[in-house]
């Protein structure tokens, strides 16, 4: 049983996207030290081309929640698709980037931006869609059921859900991170300028997600890359 993660942790883990905001997409674009190199950028890059086939396949449509949008790489997918899109993030240099990048994106006026900490957020009414990239790797276990069932609680009846993350992959990160050891829930990131975070860091198994999903009230499949990514599609159980 791992040890619950503090407050204090995830307060830090805040403070480390609001201070990582500008540098975040180096990561997604694998740019300085997040470059590791022709082969390993170009399987990372088959392999996100793959999970976006599996996003496409979904044919999301109506309002959309999005939860931990960040900078948006995942917003301007989906605001070409919605009726609406209710983004909710705890950082407000993450929120004003993706507001910023969305203005050139069609269907960007159809998102509207909820500054809000997602451990303590409740949904006031139900979506068609809700959808969260590289943000459940960063729940606390003991913090991941009563999660997945505010994503229930947010979604229509037969409504959809889709994640992305990661897998326990070292070239994921930038080459001077280190994963959590077996058995911790957080690590350190670095950002640029060496400032240093302790965040939430957890790899969850596909078969085991799928079950707590499950038990949430979520009929999810999970599936894995070869490398690098972990993704779920699905919808909320009827009745």
């Amino acid at each position: 049983m791992t040890e619950p993660v503090p407050a204090s942790t995830l307060e830090e883990m805040v403070a480390y996207y609001r201070a990582r905001a500008a540098e975040y997409d180096e990561w997604f674009y694998r740019q300085g030290r997040f470059d590791r190199g022709p082969e390993a950028n170009a399987r990372w890059r088959a392999e996100l081309a793959h999970v976006v086939a599996a996003f496409d396949a979904l044919a999301l449509a109506g309002d959309i929640l999005e939860l931990a949008p960040g900078t948006g790489l995942w917003t301007a997918r989906l605001a070409p698709l919605a009726d609406t899109v209710t983004a909710v993030d705890a950082s407000p240099e993450m929120i004003a980037i993706n507001r910023a990048k969305l203005r050139a994106i069609p269907g960007g006026d159809r998102v509207t931006y909820v500054l809000a900490d997602l451990f303590a957020w409740t949904p006031d009414r139900r979506y068609d869609a809700v959808c969260f990239g590289f943000w459940i790797s960063h729940v606390p276990d003991e913090r991941l059921d009563p999660f997945l069932r505010t994503v229930a609680a947010a979604l229509k009846p037969g409504g959809k859900v889709f994640f992305l993350d990661g897998r326990r992959e070292p070239t994921s990160t930038a080459a001077d991170h280190h994963l959590p050891p077996a058995g911790s829930q957080t690590m350190i990131r670095r950002l640029n300028d060496g400032r240093e975070f302790q965040i939430v860091k957890n790899f969850y198994e596909p078969a085991a997600l799928a079950a707590r999903c499950a038990a949430a009230g979520l009929a999810v499949t999970v599936r894995e890359t070869p490398t690098y990514f972990l993704y779920g599609v699905g919808s909320r159980v009827v009745g």
